[in-house]
């Protein structure tokens, strides 16, 4: 099967660090990732706890939840995670980068996976695609609200 990508920019005024802090902590989730995660916990947490890498996330809304390990946690810049379960598609890694810029922080959150299903991988990209530009973007007006 072939390897699908996608990725979506955002800019905030907030730093990285009130980025990273957001993102990080899976409870907090469905305070501001939007109508397709209405519940967020841990599952486990990871090394530093709670949302270091090998922690799981627990996301979305009954009865389809998706779980999420984290695999690169590196404040305030740098967060990785792989989809477990809840999504038709295998070998997901989604890598948000939050770099310094001027006016506060620019968010890149790309991703790649390969489809479970045959046939599906040019539908499920179109929809990863909206899901993560979605998120990039409420993460970072989320992290600026935060701020005030």
């Amino acid at each position: 099967m072939s390897e699908y990508s996608f990725s979506a920019e955002a800019t905030s005024s907030a730093a990285p660090d009130a980025l990273f802090a957001v993102l990080a902590h899976a409870p907090g989730w469905k305070d501001w990732a939007g109508w397709f995660v209405r519940e967020s916990s841990w599952d486990r947490e990871g090394t530093p706890p709670p949302g270091g890498v090998g922690s799981i996330r627990k996301v979305g809304a009954k009865p389809v939840y998706g779980r999420e390990e984290t695999v690169e946690y590196d404040p305030p810049t740098r967060f990785a995670y792989r989809i477990l379960s809840g999504q038709p598609v295998k070998s997901y890694r989604a890598d948000v980068e939050l770099t310094p810029i001027e006016s506060g922080t620019r968010v890149r959150w790309s991703g790649r996976f390969e489809p479970s299903i045959p046939g599906t991988g040019p539908f499920m990209r179109w929809y990863f695609q909206r899901l993560v530009t979605g998120f990039a973007r409420r993460l970072a007006a989320y992290a600026e609200r935060q701020r005030t």
